[in-house]
């Protein structure tokens, strides 16, 4: 088994019985929900076809918002869902009326960044007694942009991430996986039929090599290109994850801002790049930010792993409200780590690490891409 439920919910939901909706969901913390949503919109992410949607677009699968419910909510097919919901199958006569084991339906999700899955969560809440009895993810790797047609032809190759496996409704329904491959697509399958809220596919992104090296430089920490966020010093309002994300933040709580602190400390993100790498301009951001935006900000560098000495290639600056701020660096820094430090707390939208990988950089994204099955 690839996967499995940490912990398992099962059965049906209580039914709504007034109040705030998700007073009775049942949920639990996951030990892999830190790590990048490879399908976040926001990374170009999509659910590009499925086999029924009579109740609720399979769109709704990657809002990045939670599901909502509206009791009153009905329309001409019947009550509105916050989720994907398929109608319910039936078998082929008055003497076989049920669905047989085989029958289900199904949902094909281009990941918005190839890579490497780690934890994916099944929500089905406000799905109450019209949930799947049980789910099963299977992923696979096509190059290019390929149609649904082409992802559902016989020669392509699905690798089990989450055998079928029951789930509960109004539920966060969490599996870990533990298949070392690179996946550019998956496909979500509910037994025999019902709905799903929210899709969540945590893991880290596995970039194509050619890509970056065509490009030549490129944003070393970003989300997209196999930056990640290995730790950060407080996730209280937003995760540090967003200052990777594509594309300047449209809101407040798109960035990280952080509690108010009432010591003499400070806040902080450490950021692994894409590879081995030279850093040659800086962007720090703090839009939408205002009255809470970091006062300050430092950057120091690691080459090599825990334990090597980290170099400050940025001293403490000013920073302002809302603002792009823009450094070119005397010099190229050579890392794999960066850390920012903002002082005292509050903090920023996004950071750009402008440069390129090394000969060493290359090599070993090369490596792991073919590793990985690329």
């Amino acid at each position: 088994m690839s996967a499995s439920p940490i912990p398992s919910f099962t059965g049906d939901a209580s039914p709504y019985g007034g109040g705030e909706p998700y007073a009775d969901y049942r949920t639990a913390d996951f030990p892999f929900t830190h790590l990048a949503d490879l399908a976040d919109r926001r990374l170009g992410a999509g659910v590009v076809a499925a086999n029924d949607e009579f109740f609720a677009e399979r769109e709704n699968l990657l809002k990045p918002e939670p599901a909502e419910f509206d009791p009153e909510h009905f329309g001409h097919k019947g009550k509105i869902m916050d989720g994907w919901e398929t109608r319910r199958r039936r078998g082929v006569s008055a003497e076989q009326p049920h669905p047989t084991d085989e029958d289900h339906d199904w949902a094909l999700v281009r990941l918005g960044a190839p890579g490497v899955v780690r934890g994916i969560v099944v929500d089905t809440a406000h799905f109450r007694g019209n949930y799947p009895q049980a789910v099963s993810i299977e992923g696979t790797s096509v190059a290019g942009s390929p149609a649904p047609e082409e992802l559902l032809a016989g020669d392509v190759k699905w690798t089990t991430l989450v055998p079928r496996t029951a789930v509960g409704g109004h539920a966060a329904n969490g599996f870990a996986v533990a298949v070392e491959q690179r996946f550019t697509h998956l496909r979500v399958n509910q037994h025999p039929d019902g709905g799903i809220a929210r899709l969540r596919v945590y893991g880290e992104v596995a970039p194509d090599p050619r890509w970056l090296a065509a490009l030549g430089t490129f944003d070393l920490v970003a989300l997209e290109n196999g930056g990640q966020v290995e730790d950060a010093s407080d996730r209280f309002y937003s995760p540090a994850t967003n200052t990777v994300q594509p594309g300047r933040s449209r809101k407040m709580d798109d960035g990280w801002e952080t509690r108010r602190r009432r010591d003499k400390g400070n806040d902080w993100i450490r950021y692994r790049l894409a590879g081995h790498g030279e850093i040659r301009a800086v962007e720090i951001d703090t839009a939408y930010l205002k009255g809470n935006s970091a006062g300050w900000a430092a950057l120091s560098v690691r080459d090599g792993a825990e334990g090597a000495e980290w170099r400050e290639i940025l001293p403490r600056t000013r920073l302002q409200p809302d603002t792009n701020h823009r450094f070119v660096l005397d010099a190229p820094a050579v890392a794999t780590h960066v850390r920012i430090d903002i002082y005292p707390d509050g903090g920023i939208s996004r950071l750009r690490l402008f440069g390129s990988l090394t000969e060493q950089g290359a090599a070993g994204l090369t490596a792991r891409h073919q590793e990985l099955g690329g």
